[in-house]
């Protein structure tokens, strides 16, 4: 197995944290347009609307929860145990943050997020016995414990 593989999906989170990132420019710029406010605080950008207020958070979440992702993607990767199992749950987190972005910079229904959060880790847990795994990488990425 080429366990470059792994780079996809880190190589996709970097992706959307970008396209999140001129989402909210764009949703920015429309907003300070529409409403005439120059924002000079922080306070003053949560007064833009939920469009860009959305896509803010959103961008300031894919700026935290993903550096565990990240991290663990490159210990595999220089340590050299990427496998199937870890290869299907660094894609699963990808397309998971990529329906979560989606929903929150959109509509933002919060139950939706919190599901597609709460499905993702016990997925990921339920994958990781089936394998009976136990290493120290994946008790940090999915929370087996080991």
């Amino acid at each position: 197995m080429n366990h470059s593989l792994i780079l996809v999906p880190f190589a996709g989170m970097l992706l959307l944290t970008l396209v999140v990132h001129l989402y909210l420019f764009y949703r920015r710029i429309t907003a300070i347009r529409h409403t005439g406010i120059l924002p000079r605080t922080r306070a003053d950008l949560d007064k833009l609307g939920p469009l860009a207020v959305n896509a803010s958070n959103n961008f300031q979440n894919l700026c935290e929860l993903p550096i565990i992702f990240y991290a663990c993607v490159l210990v595999l990767y220089v340590t050299n145990q990427v496998d199937a199992v870890y290869l299907v749950c660094a894609f699963g987190f990808l397309i998971f943050r990529v329906i979560h972005s989606a929903i929150h910079c959109t509509y933002n229904n919060i139950m939706q997020r919190f599901s597609i959060d709460a499905i993702f880790p016990s997925w990921q847990e339920k994958r990781a016995r089936l394998r009976h795994v136990s290493s120290p990488i994946t008790s940090v990425t999915i929370g087996v414990p080991s």
